[in-house]
């Protein structure tokens, strides 16, 4: 692996340290290359590290007694993982799933503590991202706790979706999510998933195009679940 590919310096996170900050973090991580489908990080691993993805993408996944597994979300290049046992010395609370190829930078918690106690706009990104990870988990929760799964599978489509490039009425997931990811991520069956999206795709609501899966009506569908969460 070459030194170039070896930096934290397309990090968001270190963006007001000035580059010979950024080349001593260097020195501090252990580089790692993971290939796909490899575990990064075993649930309830008692190691306390935090990982930053500088090439690649992994998944945050929780793993049920049963072997059945919940998906979390999607952490992509220049983003990390691993925070909340660098602060709270606790085990993890999940396990980190490589979906790519992936070179992460393994930085011990004392080094990350120690750049969040130097750099307040460090401490700042942690703490607005934190803040957002409570309030995104809050929402998935009510909607556990008051939408039927169908409803959850819409909930879910939107969230995956970005704004379709010159059509602010349609809104694009790419590359297309496979029905077991849609299911691990609300909690249900692969079979229900593919059911409701045809059901979307007959309605016109949900299209397909090479390489990504289309809302044609993002409004109709945030419609559907307000009609729902109301009715309850």
């Amino acid at each position: 692996m070459s030194r170039q590919t070896e930096t934290l310096a397309r990090i968001g996170l270190f963006r007001s340290l000035g580059l010979p900050a950024i080349q001593r973090l260097d020195t501090q991580c252990i580089w790692r290359r993971v290939p796909a489908k490899e575990w990064i990080i075993d649930c309830h691993d008692e190691g306390n590290d935090v990982f930053f993805v500088v090439a690649g993408a992994v998944r945050v996944k929780l793993l049920a007694s049963s072997g059945r597994e919940a998906l979390l979300r999607e952490i992509n290049a220049g983003e990390f993982f691993g925070e909340l046992a660098a602060i709270d010395g606790q085990p993890r609370s999940s396990g980190i799933v490589a979906v790519t190829n992936v070179t992460v930078a393994q930085m011990p918690a004392s080094v990350f503590r120690n750049v969040l106690h130097q750099h307040p706009d460090a401490c700042d990104q942690v703490m607005a991202i934190m803040a957002r990870q409570i309030r995104n988990l809050a929402t998935r929760v009510l909607e556990f706790t008051s939408l039927d799964a169908k409803y959850r599978i819409y909930a879910e489509l939107l969230r995956l979706a970005r704004p379709a490039a010159g059509d602010p009425d349609r809104a694009v997931i790419s590359p297309p999510p496979a029905h077991t990811e849609i299911a691990a991520r609300v909690s249900i069956r692969r079979e229900a998933v593919a059911r409701e999206i045809k059901s979307l795709e007959r309605a016109g609501i949900v299209g397909r195009r090479p390489g990504a899966l289309v809302l044609t009506d993002p409004s109709r569908l945030r419609k559907l679940i307000d009609d729902a969460s109301e009715a309850d």
